[in-house]
C-alpha cells in the first residue's frame, strides 16, 4: 500500500462511513408501515392493560340493562381518573394518525371508494366537539365503518373499536363507551 497516502485511505473509509450512515438513516427515516401498525396496536393493548388494572373487567353482558349501564358508567369513571390529563394524539400519535389518514385515503380512492362513499352519506350527519375521555355520546347513532376501510387498518384488540364521527376516526372504548382518542379531518371530503 505504499502508493496510497494516508489521506486517500481516509477519503474512502469516510466515503464507506457515509454510504453506511446515509442507507441506515433513509431506513429510519421511513418507518415501515407494519411497524407503525404494531406501535398502534401496542398503544391500544397498553390502554386496556391500565383499563383492566384499574377497572377490572368490562361489564357483563348477561346483567340487566340497569345493571350494565351502571357498570359501565363505573368502569368509564375509573378509567377517566387513571388516564387524567390524556390528550388527543397519545395514542394516535402525528406518525400513527398520517399513516391512518393515509390507509383511509388510499382505501378511499381504491376499488370500494364509490361504495364507502355512500355508505358514510347514508350515515346521520353529526356534529359534536371531541374530547379524549370523554363518553361517546348515547344518543349519537354509532355508525358503522365500513368493512372495506377497516381491512385496511390496523386489528384492534377486543374492547377496542373504529367508529367515524363527521370526518374524525374515533379509537371507542366499546365497554366504558370513551372516546380513547381520534384522528381529527381523517376523512377526505
Amino acid at each position: 500500500m505504499k502508493g496510497i497516502s494516508t489521506r486517500a485511505l481516509a477519503m474512502v473509509a469516510l466515503f464507506a462511513i457515509s454510504v453506511t450512515v446515509s442507507a441506515q438513516n433513509s431506513r429510519s427515516e421511513r418507518v415501515p408501515d407494519a411497524q407503525i401498525a404494531l406501535d398502534l396496536q401496542a398503544r391500544a393493548k397498553a390502554y386496556l392493560d391500565l383499563r383492566k388494572k384499574v377497572a377490572g373487567n368490562a361489564p357483563n353482558p348477561g346483567g340487566s340493562p340497569t345493571a350494565i349501564a351502571s357498570a359501565q358508567r363505573d368502569l368509564s369513571n375509573k378509567v377517566r381518573i387513571a388516564r387524567t390529563g390524556v390528550k388527543q394524539g397519545d395514542i394516535f400519535t402525528p406518525t400513527i394518525a398520517a399513516y391512518v389518514k393515509k390507509q383511509i385515503a388510499a382505501t378511499i380512492s381504491g376499488p370500494h371508494g364509490n361504495d364507502i362513499r355512500a355508505s358514510l352519506r347514508r350515515a346521520e350527519p353529526v356534529k359534536i366537539q371531541l374530547q379524549v375521555n370523554q363518553s361517546y355520546p348515547e344518543k349519537v347513532p354509532l355508525q358503522s365503518t365500513p368493512p372495506s376501510l377497516l381491512m385496511n387498518l390496523p386489528d384492534l384488540p377486543k374492547g377496542l373499536e373504529y367508529r367515524l364521527l363527521g370526518t374524525e376516526l374515533v379509537l371507542r372504548d366499546a365497554d366504558a363507551n370513551i372516546v380513547v382518542d381520534y384522528v381529527p379531518n381523517a376523512l377526505p371530503m
